[in-house]
C-alpha cells in the first residue's frame, strides 16, 4: 500500500539538513511565532543548528522575523514565523457542476477563492475537452492573480473525483464522463508553463489532506467522506494518505449493501439519490449546482417535512453500514462527513451513528467518531494546495524564480 511518505533510506548530509528543517517548519506551523530558543527546546536541535536552519529559512523568504517573543523565561528572543509573502500554492477542484479555484500563500492564509459554473456536454469527448480548457483557463487566470501579488507559483493541484493515477491520468470518472483522460498532460500542453508543478488527484484524498491541516495532528487516523459525485473516501493512516497501488483507494460507493446485484452505497446513501427522494419530481442531474437543491432538503427537514425526515434517516441508516464497513477495515480516529453532507448532518448523523456502532465489531464503532467537515464544498481545492505546502514542509525547499 502506498502513502505519501517514501521509504526509509540511507541518509547523507542533505537528507539530514532537509530533515531538520522540515522539524523547524513543522513547528512553526503548529506552533505559531516562535523564538530560536523555543523552537530548539521544543525539538531538541541544539541552538547553533536552530540558528543556521532558520537563518537559511530567512533567505529562502520562507520565515521572517516578527518582533521579540515574550513567551518563555529570561529575556525575550526574536520570534520567527512563516512568510506568506513570497510563494503560493493553487488547488482546482472539478465537479459536475462546478469548478472552484484556492490559493494559499505559504503561511497559510487563502489568498483567492473562485467558483465558475461547469455545464459538461453530453458528448463524453465534448465534455472532456471543454473542461480542460475551463479547467486551464481558471488555472492560468489562478497563477496570473497570484504573480500580480508578487509571490512564485510552487505548482497546481487538480482534484477530480474517480480513478486517478499517480501520473495524472484520469482512468475512470462517472460523474463526469471521463476514461483514459491524461488530465495532467493536457493541462501542461495548454498552460505550457513547463516549470510549473502540476499534480492531479483524487478529490476525497486531497479534502482529507485538507481535514488533516485543518485538525493539527500530524499522525492522526483519519477518513473524509464525500457524497458529492457518488460516495468516495480520502484515508489517512498514521498522518499518512493512502493511494494504494494505482492510486485507486477509497472508492466505497461500489460497497454493495445486500446480495449480489443489490443496490452500492452510492446508490442508498449519495447526495444525488437523497436529492431524488427527498425532493419527488427533482432531476438532481438537471441542476448545475447541488447546493441550492441540499439547501432545499434541509428548509423541508426544518419545518417537519415527513417524506423528507424518511429520506435522510434512510440515507444516514444506510451511509453508516457502509462506514462500519470502512471502520473494520482501516479503524480511523475520525470519519469526517465532508461537503453536502456537512449541511444535511443534523439529520444523517443519529442514524449514521447507530448504524455505524451497530455493525462495526470492535467495541464502541472501534473508537471511531463520526463528526461533520467545517471546510465547506471547496476541502479538495483546499487539499490541493496544501499537498504543495506539505511538500515544502518535508524540507524540499522550492527553487528560487
Amino acid at each position: 500500500m502506498k502513502t505519501t511518505r517514501a521509504d526509509p533510506q540511507p541518509a547523507d548530509f542533505t537528507d539530514v539538513r532537509a530533515t531538520n528543517l522540515a522539524v523547524v517548519l513543522r513547528h512553526l506551523r503548529a506552533n505559531g511565532p516562535s523564538s530560536r530558543a523555543s523552537i530548539a527546546a521544543s525539538t531538541g536541535l541544539n541552538k547553533a543548528t536552530v540558528s543556521s536552519l532558520t537563518g537559511h529559512l530567512i533567505e529562502q523568504r520562507l520565515l521572517r522575523e516578527t518582533g521579540l517573543s515574550g513567551n518563555r523565561i529570561g529575556r525575550p528572543g526574536t520570534a520567527l514565523a512563516l512568510d506568506g509573502s513570497a510563494y503560493a500554492a493553487i488547488g482546482l477542484q472539478v465537479a459536475a457542476d462546478r469548478l472552484t479555484a484556492l490559493a494559499l500563500d505559504f503561511a497559510g492564509d487563502q489568498l483567492l477563492l473562485w467558483h465558475r459554473a461547469l455545464a459538461l456536454p453530453g458528448d463524453p469527448a465534448g465534455a472532456a475537452g471543454r473542461s480542460v480548457s475551463a479547467i486551464a483557463a481558471l488555472a492560468q487566470r489562478a497563477a496570473s492573480r497570484v504573480r500580480q501579488q508578487g509571490r512564485q507559483v510552487l505548482g497546481i493541484t487538480v482534484a477530480v473525483p474517480g480513478l486517478v493515477e499517480e501520473g495524472g491520468t484520469v482512468r475512470l470518472s462517472p460523474p463526469l464522463g471521463w476514461s483514459d483522460l491524461d488530465l495532467r498532460g493536457l493541462l501542461s500542453g495548454s498552460l505550457r508553463q513547463p516549470d510549473l508543478d502540476i499534480a492531479v488527484a483524487n478529490q476525497a484524498s486531497l479534502a482529507a489532506l485538507a481535514e488533516l491541516r485543518h485538525n493539527g495532528d500530524p499522525r492522526l487516523d483519519l477518513t473524509y467522506v464525500s457524497g458529492a459525485s457518488g460516495v468516495e473516501a480520502g484515508i489517512v493512516a498514521d498522518g499518512r494518505l493512502l493511494h494504494g497501488a494505482r492510486g485507486f483507494t477509497g472508492q466505497i460507493g461500489r460497497f454493495t449493501l445486500g446480495p449480489a446485484g443489490a443496490p452500492t452505497l452510492a446508490d442508498l446513501a449519495g447526495i444525488e439519490p437523497l436529492v431524488r427522494r427527498a425532493l419527488p419530481g427533482s432531476d438532481p442531474e438537471s441542476h448545475t449546482d447541488l447546493a441550492p437543491a441540499v439547501e432545499e432538503v434541509a428548509i423541508r427537514a426544518r419545518t417537519g417535512d415527513p417524506a423528507t425526515l424518511a429520506a435522510l434517516r434512510d440515507t444516514g441508516g444506510h451511509l453508516g453500514q457502509g462506514l462500519a464497513l470502512l471502520a473494520n477495515l482501516v479503524n480511523p480516529e475520525i470519519i469526517v462527513l465532508g461537503d453536502h453532507y456537512a449541511a444535511l448532518a443534523e439529520w444523517i448523523l443519529p442514524a449514521a451513528e447507530a448504524e455505524l456502532a451497530r455493525n462495526t465489531l470492535a467495541p464502541a464503532a472501534g473508537g471511531a467518531r463520526l463528526t461533520t467537515s467545517a471546510l465547506g464544498l471547496h476541502a479538495a481545492a483546499l487539499g490541493g494546495a496544501v499537498s504543495h505546502l506539505d511538500r515544502i514542509d518535508t524540507g524540499s525547499l522550492p527553487a528560487r524564480g
